[in-house]
């Protein structure tokens, strides 16, 4: 696998892959997982070539956020990449992706304020502001998310079909521990105790799911069933449990349509999120 780390290398490198087929790009903040990984297999079902990046984003990061704790596992993320079929991994240093004086963000408006958004001021201007500029320099064919970001998801397919990006998001489902947890590079920040209370959030989602499956279709009804779930784990600090469009991620009265149903908790720490895409939009 080859190691860039210089913009115009990366745009050579780039078009040069282009010549020869389809190009994916898979976007990531390194502590590779096995959910980035099936990013990277997905990718090379669909495109020719596979571009990785790894880059800790410093402005989708808030003042008292974990950026300086983030794990970074570069030596053992290269090994990974490369088993995995990468062929190239973009791998930035800050003041290259993110000069001083640099003067220019994008914010998708509204949508950038709901769900994480609403707790995370600037998350989104900061994700949307790195994503454009790895578009823009690696211009990739398809793009390749995981949906347990699913606010990040609609941020970004906003942002492509605003600014006609020339790039298809691709959401890959999510990843999972054999007892539901959705894989994270946080959940290594999570002690042993912290880790078994955890999947009280995806048995949370799974009895609103259970619920929607068997007819019921009022929103708030799936919210309260979400709320007791998470109020039983008396150390895991709820953020939100949400139930909402998933493009728009305005909330919804009613599910008849399908739904994304999401929940974001604090236990110690280390923010957890996760999500399920319910009824018609599984489609």
């Amino acid at each position: 696998m080859r190691i860039i780390t210089d913009i115009a290398e990366m745009q050579a490198a780039a078009r040069e892959l282009r010549r020869n087929g389809t190009l994916a790009l898979v976007p990531t903040m390194g502590a590779l997982h096995a959910g980035h990984l099936s990013l990277i297999a997905a990718a090379k079902r669909d495109c020719t070539h596979v571009i990785a990046s790894i880059f800790v984003n410093p402005l989708q990061f808030g003042p008292n956020e974990d950026f300086d704790r983030y794990p970074r596992t570069f030596k053992a993320d290269c090994a990974a990449l490369t088993a995995a079929g990468a062929e190239i991994l973009f791998a930035p240093s800050a003041e290259t992706l993110t000069p001083a004086g640099a003067s220019t963000f994008i914010e998708v408006a509204g949508i950038s304020d709901r769900l994480d958004g609403a707790h995370r001021p600037g998350h989104f201007r900061g994700v949307a502001t790195i994503v454009a500029k790895l578009f823009n320099i690696v211009a990739p064919d398809r793009a390749y998310f995981g949906q347990k970001d699913a606010a990040q998801l609609a941020v970004l397919r906003a942002m492509v079909r605003d600014l006609n990006f020339s790039v298809e998001i691709v959401a890959c489902p999510i990843v999972r521990e054999a007892d539901g947890l959705a894989l994270s590079s946080r959940n290594r920040y999570l002690t042993a105790e912290q880790r078994s209370r955890a999947t009280i959030l995806h048995r949370a989602l799974d009895a609103a799911a259970g619920l929607h499956a068997r007819g019921e279709r009022n929103a708030q009804v799936l919210i309260a069933t979400m709320l007791r779930m998470l109020a039983s784990e008396p150390t895991v600090v709820v953020e939100y449990a949400a139930v909402v469009d998933p493009e728009t991620l305005m909330p919804l009265a009613d599910t008849a349509s399908g739904a994304l149903i999401a929940v974001a908790a604090q236990l110690g720490d280390t923010r957890l999120i996760d999500n399920h895409l319910i009824g018609a939009v599984h489609a």
